[in-house]
């Protein structure tokens, strides 16, 4: 079956690369508004506009760069803190004193701000702290002695851009994590669904030639012997596979990544006729009853279901005999689809599926129930000594909403 590798990438910090770009804009705009609504108290105005010229081509030109981590680099931080603390430091030159001393705003007001965020964002709390020192010199020197305004500006910038940059950090770790978590559910997933390929096919031809090998004797018997190590070796590999590592984006604005493997067939074909899936194993001593009408099931749901039925019915040859009668009804109901394997074994004795699953054999536990688990579906096993034993494998019409109400 081919299948392919489908790549997702979760990043909480694009939003906020987003949210910075559009802060340093608008910023941007309210300090030109603040400069022109009082042009005329500048005795130097022409010192303020050629810094907005500066600001405003620098600001708009620069909106790919704050876009995500991989444009923000160190050389682009650098000249943006620049112009932020060139902005400060100029407006004694363009502004009155005493418009400065009674709490007037610097040139670049809080768009300087932004350029200390885009520090924490990249780097974290330590760069945040870093950037903000020379912000606070800045403003220090501009306004020529600390007033209590001043400081508590300063000391302001400072703390809220170290919480957010001490929260992207947290947020990073957290990505990773999930990350992590995901693709070990995938992981997971995979080799269950491994371990019931092998069960349906290597291990059931190992477990033959032991049984039969047995019954010959001779060099057969020997031969047997080998295949039930062989066996007993494959079902401990299946049961205790390894998890391979999840892999992290090199560059954190791609945030982290998993990689979980989809089949191709579910994108590329349409629905599938459960009915004709089932059809192979209607024989003289298993019987098929199903709808007039076709059954049908996204190609992936039909083909796991039908290979759960074929699982069941494995059992009961293995169980109950050759001669063992087995009954499939199948139902098509509005919510979900219904399928019933019953048999006239004996039935299964109270304790056994749980050592089984124990010893290492996934029958019922992967086989059948791995199998419904995986597609949303639920399977249901009824057995009573000497009345045989129905298996209900029950799969619902829209699987991701049966999830999502069972959370």
């Amino acid at each position: 079956m081919p299948r392919r590798e489908r790549v997702m990438r979760m990043s909480v910090e694009l939003p906020l690369w987003r949210a910075l770009a559009g802060y340093r804009v608008l910023t941007m705009l309210y300090a030109v508004g603040l400069f022109a609504t009082a042009y005329d108290r500048f005795p130097r105005p022409w010192v303020a506009v050629a810094y907005y010229c500066v600001l405003c081509v620098w600001t708009l030109a620069t909106l790919p760069r704050v876009a995500n981590a991989a444009g923000c680099t160190k050389r682009f931080l650098a000249v943006d803190l620049a112009l932020a603390v060139t902005g400060i430091l100029l407006t004694p030159l363009a502004d009155t004193q005493a418009r400065i001393a009674d709490d007037g705003p610097t040139l670049p007001s809080i768009w300087t701000a932004g350029s200390v965020l885009a520090f924490a964002l990249k780097g974290g709390w330590r760069w945040a702290a870093l950037a903000s020192t020379p912000v606070a010199v800045a403003n220090l020197i501009e306004r020529g002695s600390p007033a209590r305004d001043t400081v508590h500006n300063v000391i302001l910038v400072w703390v809220a851009s170290i919480a957010i940059g001490y929260v992207v950090e947290v947020a990073r770790a957290s990505e990773r994590t999930l990350a992590r978590a995901l693709e070990i559910e995938a992981a997971t997933r995979e080799r269950e669904r491994l371990a019931r390929d092998i069960h349906d096919g290597v291990l059931q031809v190992l477990a033959m030639v032991q049984r039969r090998g047995a019954v010959i004797g001779g060099e057969a018997a020997a031969l047997g012997r080998l295949a039930g190590e062989q066996e007993v070796a494959l079902r401990t590999l299946v049961s205790g596979g390894l998890v391979p590592l999840s892999r992290v984006s090199q560059d954190a604005a791609d945030g982290a990544v998993v990689r979980i493997v989809d089949d191709e067939e579910h994108d590329r074909i349409g629905p599938v006729d459960l009915r004709s899936l089932l059809a192979r194993w209607a024989g003289s001593r298993v019987s098929l009853a199903e709808p007039g009408a076709p059954v049908l099931l996204p190609p992936a749901v039909a083909r796991e279901l039908a290979a759960a039925v074929g699982a069941a019915l494995d059992n009961v040859r293995r169980h109950a005999g050759e001669d063992a009668r087995a009954w499939i009804l199948v139902e098509d109901e509005p919510e979900c689809v219904l399928v019933t394997v019953r048999d006239d074994g004996p039935g299964i004795p109270e304790g056994r599926l749980a050592q089984a699953e124990g010893e290492g054999r996934l029958g019922v536990a992967q086989s059948i129930k791995g199998r419904l688990r995986d597609i949303g579906g639920t399977a249901e096993l009824v057995s009573v000594p000497g009345q045989g034993t129905e298996v209900e494998l029950k799969v619902p019409r829209n699987p991701k909403k049966t999830r999502a109400e069972s959370r």
